[in-house]
């Protein structure tokens, strides 16, 4: 899956805050992810996040 720093992603499940749309910080074997509720920001290995995104609502060039 081609994702980059800056694209917006929503995930099957919703973060505790009630968001489910995340902003990705940093790319690599793990993934920085920015909540876009409540700003905050969590590791994930990235084949963990390929596998919980539901689709990809906007791509940065």
């Amino acid at each position: 899956m081609d994702l980059k720093v800056g694209d917006l992603v929503e995930l099957k499940k919703q973060h505790p805050c009630g968001s489910n749309n995340f902003e990705i910080v940093r790319t690599g074997a793990d993934f920085r992810i920015k909540c876009t509720g409540c700003e905050r920001q969590l590791w994930i290995p990235r084949s963990n996040l390929e596998r919980r995104i539901k689709k990809i609502i906007s791509k940065v060039d």
